[in-house]
């Protein structure tokens, strides 16, 4: 039997393809949804862009047939845009939830089919099921939390396999081990697991090869763990090109990608320009209100990565040159997610903090403007997303790290262990 479903507005701006996601089921748009993506459209946030992208998907489908009746989908399904009884001069007032939650009832006492409504608001689905409505969340890119991908994991071999290891730098993988693409490995024998040897999985090679060495000039930026290691020999790989670091506060992502970045940038001239970014997530008024020009209204949010720089920079000042070229342009750029959109990235060691505020199609967008010769790294803490529209199953920086997983172009480390203080450790294993 066929399904009713009822899309809130979150759902669509989430992922404006969403209502191809249900099969050859019937999708239902409430005429509140459509008045709320007229609202947001005009925004100049990734919100906003989603709505337009909506109402020209939107658009095409009433290029098909009337929306009112039901426009046929490839997948064998149907879209309509419902003008349900709520829309009598007594509903008008009503909040857009309830309106959604009136045409479900409506749906549900006029048709055979379940009807059922898919949203990202907790609290809609909770007054649905209060109504007796059948409601779900949104789960299409959802990654089972029980099943994130670490980027690394222990091995035990035998001693001889070791000490192959540790003289040629590479040894074959053990029978029966099945390993992802750039994953790292920590080797250790069992009578002696402390005197462990790092590795990372070659999948063109099929070999597990030895960890780049750490440059000096990287000083006093240096790994302080295992996994800070596993990190550092992604972001200096230059076959490499796309690297997610995932992690508490604290754990050193954005410090080790900005002293990598700065390092490739600068010492070795590989890459022309370091290019750094994030978006602009509030936690209370957005970003018009601030005062000042456009430098100063972004201040608030680049911070952190002026304070990585900072970081770097003083523990290289030595370095009279090398200090100058921190503040030259030329080298070193750090702006906001909202420029980037629309250009073409080339040669450029690309960092992206706060990934886990994106969706991710905005990822996707991101990635896509990658150009010849470039690096991008993605960097976020999964458990503090601002973005109200995602959440830790959907956001954008667990897709890519699950997507990427197969291919060589891509690596991933997941840093559990605080390095920043013994105080922020503590805050953020506790509170």
């Amino acid at each position: 039997m066929k399904k009713n479903f009822i899309l809130d507005t979150n759902v669509l701006l989430h992922d404006p393809n969403a209502y191809n996601q249900f099969a050859d089921n019937n999708i239902i748009i409430p005429l509140t949804v459509i008045e709320e993506i007229d609202r947001f459209k005009k925004e100049v946030t990734e919100r906003g862009r989603s709505a337009r992208q909506v109402a020209r998907t939107l658009e095409e489908q009433r290029a098909k047939g009337r929306l009112n009746d039901g426009v046929p989908l490839e997948n064998g399904g149907t879209l309509r845009v419902m003008f349900p009884n709520a829309y009598d001069p007594l509903a008008r007032n009503m909040p857009a939830d309830d309106i959604i939650l009136k045409s479900a009832l409506e749906l549900k006492d006029t048709r055979d089919e379940p009807c059922i409504i898919i949203s990202k608001d907790i609290n809609l689905r909770l007054k649905a099921d209060a109504l007796g409505l059948q409601a779900e969340n949104y789960e299409n890119g959802h990654v089972d939390p029980t099943q994130f991908y670490a980027g690394h994991q222990e091995l035990l071999v035998d001693d001889e396999l070791l000490a192959l290891f540790e003289e040629n730098g590479r040894i074959p993988v053990p029978d029966g081990i099945e390993l992802s693409a750039n994953q790292y490995i920590k080797l250790y024998e069992e009578e002696n697991p402390s005197e462990h040897k790092l590795g990372r999985y070659d999948a063109d090679a099929g070999r597990i090869v030895a960890l780049i060495p750490v440059p000096q000039q990287m000083a006093p930026i240096m790994p302080r763990n295992d996994e800070q290691r596993f990190a550092l020999d992604a972001l200096l790989n230059d076959d490499i090109k796309l690297v997610t670091l995932v992690g508490k506060a604290g754990t050193g992502k954005t410090l080790l990608a900005v002293a990598a970045g700065v390092f490739k940038t600068i010492d070795e001239r590989k890459y022309k320009k370091m290019l750094v970014s994030r978006p602009t997530f509030p936690m209370g008024k957005d970003l018009g209100y601030l005062p000042g020009d456009i430098e100063e209204k972004l201040n608030p949010w680049m911070q952190p990565i002026q304070d990585a720089l900072e970081l770097v920079r003083h523990g290289r000042g030595k370095d009279a040159k090398l200090r100058d070229l921190f503040t030259d342009s030329e080298y070193i750029d750090v702006e906001p997610l909202t420029y980037i959109r629309g250009r073409s990235i080339p040669n450029q060691f690309l960092i992206i903090d706060e990934v886990q505020n994106l969706t991710p199609l905005e990822v996707k967008t991101v990635i896509t403007r990658v150009g010849h010769g470039s690096k991008v790294v993605l960097t976020g803490d999964i458990y503090q997303i601002d973005n109200p529209y995602v959440d830790v199953l959907s956001n954008g920086l667990n897709a890519v790290a699950e997507r990427f997983r197969p291919y060589s172009l891509g690596a991933h480390v997941m840093l559990m262990d605080g390095v920043r203080s013994k105080i922020a450790e503590l805050a953020a294993n506790v509170m």
